[in-house]
C-alpha cells in the first residue's frame, strides 16, 4: 500500500550558545528519523520525555522546518510547500496539542474556535451552514450544539480536548497528529478521549499519528509503534510484536516499567540506570550504551544500523539477537466468584461491541 506520510532521514538541530562566554553547540532533537505510515492506520511514537518525539510531530506537520531530510504527504513534499500548496496540505493534516486549554483562544467562543477552519478552508459556506456544521462537529465529539456559545474556560479538561478534536476535524482532514493528547487529563477522562479518537479514526477513515509516553494507551489504540531514544528510532514494528517480543534493551526496559500487581518479586524486570544523555552532547556509538546492561566495546564505538526482519520489525541494536528474552515471572492472583462476576458485567458494559477490539474501558 502506498504510504500517506513518509519521513526520510529527517533531522532537526537547534543551535545553542554563541554568547560572549558561551561555546556554540547543537541540540540534536531529531537526528535522522525515517518512517512510513499507511492510510487508515494508527501509528504511535513513544519514548521518555526529551527523546524528541514532540519535535518530530511538529516536523511532520511542518510547524517546524527540518535542518535536513524530507517529509512527504500523499506524494507531495511537505518541507518544500509554500502558499496555496501549504494551505492545502494543512487542510488535509491537522494537529491536536497536548494542553487543551493553552491551545484554545480564551477570547473566542467554541463556535468561533471550531468554525474558524471552515472560514479558511470552506469559504463558500454561508453563516447558517457553517453554524450547522459546527453543531455537527460538536455532536461527533460528544458535545451539545448550545456549547457553541460558551468559552473554553467554562469546560472541563476533557471537554476542552474534545473541542480541540472538533476543531481539528473541521477542515475534513485525512491525517491527524496528536501530541500526547490525553497526558494532561485525568485517568478516567483519558479513557473517554482515547475511545473517541479510536471511534473517529474508524468511522471517518482517518490516519492517526499519536505521540505518547503512556504505553497502556498505545497498547490499546495503535496498529504500529516506533520507539524513540535521543532523537533516533531504535525499534519499530506492529504493536503486538513490539509489546510481546521487544528486541531492543530500551524497549524492554520501558515495557518492564509498567506496574504489574501480579509481579511479586520484580526480579525479572529490565531496569534503566542513570539519566538520558544530553542531546547537545550525545555519546559516541550507540546512544543507549551509557545505560544499557548489555553494552560492549562495539556499542561504545559504532552506531548500530537498523536491521529489519521480513515481517517489518526493525531494531537498531548490535546485540539484539544475542540478548535472551526475560519474560516476567508472575503469580496469578485468586479472585472470588463474586469478583469475577462483577468483572464480567463491567467488561460487558464497557466493551463497546465486537467491532472495538482495542477499546479501553471508561473507568
Amino acid at each position: 500500500m502506498t504510504p500517506i506520510l513518509e519521513a526520510q532521514n529527517v533531522k532537526k538541530h537547534f543551535p545553542t550558545g554563541g554568547g560572549l562566554f558561551q561555546k556554540k553547540g547543537l541540540v540534536k532533537a531529531v537526528d535522522g528519523v525515517s518512517l512510513s505510515i499507511t492510510p487508515g492506520e494508527t501509528f504511535a511514537i513513544v519514548g521518555e520525555s526529551g527523546c524528541g518525539k514532540s519535535t518530530l510531530a511538529r516536523l511532520l506537520m511542518r510547524l517546524l522546518d527540518p535542518t535536513s531530510g524530507d517529509v512527504v504527504f500523499d506524494g507531495k513534499q511537505v518541507t518544500a510547500a509554500k502558499g496555496v500548496a501549504l494551505s492545502a496540505l494543512r487542510r488535509d493534516m491537522q494537529f491536536i496539542f497536548q494542553d487543551p486549554f493553552s491551545s484554545l483562544n480564551p477570547r473566542m467562543t467554541v463556535g468561533k474556535l471550531v468554525g474558524e477552519p471552515l472560514e479558511v478552508h470552506a469559504p463558500e459556506l454561508s453563516k447558517i451552514d457553517r453554524r450547522a456544521k459546527v453543531a455537527d462537529l460538536l455532536a461527533k465529539v460528544g458535545l451539545r450544539p448550545e456549547h457553541a456559545d460558551r468559552y473554553a474556560h467554562e469546560f472541563s479538561g476533557g471537554q476542552r480536548q474534545r473541542i480541540g478534536i472538533a476543531r481539528a476535524l473541521a477542515s475534513g482532514p485525512r491525517l491527524i497528529i496528536g501530541d500526547e493528547p490525553v497526558s494532561a487529563l485525568d485517568v478516567s477522562v483519558q479513557a473517554q478521549v482515547v475511545n473517541l479518537l479510536g471511534d473517529l479514526g474508524r468511522d471517518l477513515g482517518l490516519t492517526l499519528v499519536l505521540i505518547a509516553h503512556d504505553l497502556a494507551v498505545i497498547r490499546h489504540m495503535s496498529d504500529r509503534v516506533a520507539v524513540m531514544y535521543l532523537g533516533k528510532i531504535v525499534e519499530q514494528g506492529t504493536t503486538d510484536d513490539v509489546f510481546e517480543q521487544p528486541r531492543h534493551p530500551y524497549t524492554r526496559a520501558l515495557l518492564d516499567a509498567i506496574p504489574d500487581l501480579d509481579d511479586q518479586s520484580g526480579a525479572s524486570r529490565a531496569r534503566i540506570e542513570g539519566e538520558m544523555p544530553s542531546p547537545s552532547a550525545p555519546p559516541p556509538g550507540c546512544a543507549f550504551h551509557t545505560r544499557c546492561p548489555h553494552a560492549t566495546a562495539l556499542c561504545r564505538e559504532a552506531v548500530p544500523q537498523p536491521v529489519e526482519t521480513p515481517n517489518g520489525h526493525m531494531t537498531a541494536c548490535h546485540h539484539w539477537q544475542d540478548i535472551p528474552a526475560a519474560p516476567r515471572q508472575t503469580t496469578p492472583r485468586s479472585k472470588s466468584p463474586a469478583t469475577l462476576a462483577r468483572l464480567a458485567l463491567y467488561r460487558q458494559a464497557t466493551r463497546g461491541g465486537a467491532d472495538h477490539p482495542r477499546r479501553i474501558p471508561n473507568p
